[in-house]
């Protein structure tokens, strides 16, 4: 059996100087420009979410972290919000409350802050205090009158209680009058009835005497 010691010549590939490096002229080389396939895995980008920063953060000029502790309770929506709280108690003061707070008892507290700016707007001398007592005075007014009520309502049970305690007297005294009547009207019938035997008796006595 005779081999051959002759070596079949390398094939070569000529690169057009203008192409880029990554494009031959071999049809192997060359990549597929065809769009993916539908059935495919591919999903479409998901656009992109833009968060907007809360109220206090946009107010206060600075850039809303993820975990901002002022973004659950001061939206974007709602600026008049930390506007009036940060008017009277100043931010790091309400940033300084909510952390030492537990986020049980935030939202409350940031309510209370509110309230108690809006009332310190309205009221610059007495602020929340004016309104308590403002609260207190209506409150003891409004027991007054309960108690002036309550003291009207029994006096009228009592007299209800007197004029059923009459009228029962008088339905008895009603009721027992034909008893009586008929107990006089038998006297009479009675009395009749012995005079009637009595002149009877004096008449026949008579008769026998003559």
């Amino acid at each position: 059996m005779v081999f051959s010691d002759r070596i079949a010549p390398t094939p070569t590939i000529t690169v057009s100087p203008a192409s880029p490096p990554y494009f031959s002229s071999s049809p192997l080389s060359t990549p597929s420009s065809s769009p993916p396939s539908s059935g495919g895995s591919l999903s479409p980008p998901l656009p992109p979410v833009v968060l907007s920063p809360c109220a206090a953060c946009k107010i206060l000029r600075r850039r809303c972290v993820e975990k901002c502790v002022l973004a659950p309770y001061f939206p974007p929506t709602d600026p008049l919000r930390f506007t009036t709280a940060h008017r009277v108690f100043g931010a790091s003061n309400i940033i300084k409350l909510l952390q030492e707070l537990p986020e049980s008892q935030r939202a409350d507290a940031v309510s209370s802050m509110v309230y108690e700016a809006n009332a310190r707007i309205r009221d610059p001398v007495y602020g929340c205090a004016g309104v308590i007592c403002q609260l207190q005075n209506q409150v003891s007014e409004l027991q007054a009158e309960l108690a002036k009520t309550q003291a009207e309502l029994a006096n009228m049970q009592c007299q209800q209680n007197n004029l059923m305690a009459l009228f029962c007297m008088e339905v008895s005294q009603i009721s027992q009058e034909p008893i009586f009547q008929q107990q006089e009207e038998d006297g009479k019938e009675q009395v009749l009835y012995d005079n009637a035997i009595f002149s009877l008796d004096d008449g026949n006595w008579g008769t026998l005497w003559a």
